[in-house]
């Protein structure tokens, strides 16, 4: 492996790692091996990264853990409720949506990851720590060292700001 890819592991990917690896524990570890998932996860990064330039390492890590589980759940057979209700994992599992509908919900997240980008630093922190890894605004405020009530004018703040850019961008 090269230095310059030790360095872009190090800097880009490790630090979400543990984060990564606790939403895939609390929303499927009981469905998949998590440790399995998550090296699958990091061997896909590589490869995608050999030759080219991945805009946001930590979203294109957790969609791809994410995927694999989901996959792992699927070959087993097993039927998660939760995932009826994860509008994330439906369009995963849906074997019936076309091609249109997969790249324009893809265009769709590539806005929201965009608006999302575009929060100031610990806004942006704050958001992806509750709507993307699904952590409770006490334990945000816990491993941020911020105030419960920082965290919930931070979210406010992010939903605001999120959909402010949406409708500049023509979505609603």
């Amino acid at each position: 492996m090269k230095e310059e890819d030790i360095q872009w592991y190090h800097s880009s990917v490790k630090p979400h790692e543990e984060m990564i690896r606790h939403w895939i524990k609390s929303k499927y570890g009981k469905y998949c091996d998590v440790d399995d998932v998550m090296q699958e996860a990091l061997l896909q990064l590589f490869k995608a990264k050999e030759g080219k330039v991945i805009e946001s390492p930590k979203a294109y890590f957790f969609s791809v853990a994410r995927n694999i589980a989901v996959s792992q759940i699927r070959k087993s057979r097993v039927r998660l409720a939760e995932s009826i209700y994860d509008e994330s994992a439906l369009q995963i599992i849906d074997d019936d949506v076309c091609v249109e509908e997969e790249a324009a919900r893809n265009h769709e997240l590539e806005i929201l990851t965009k608006a999302i980008q575009s929060l100031p630093e610990r806004c942006q922190c704050v958001f992806t720590l509750s709507k993307v890894y699904g952590m409770s605004y006490k334990n945000i405020a816990k491993e941020l060292g911020i105030s419960f009530h920082t965290v919930t004018n931070q979210i406010a703040t992010g939903i605001s700001k999120i959909t402010d850019y949406m409708h500049r961008h023509g979505r609603n």
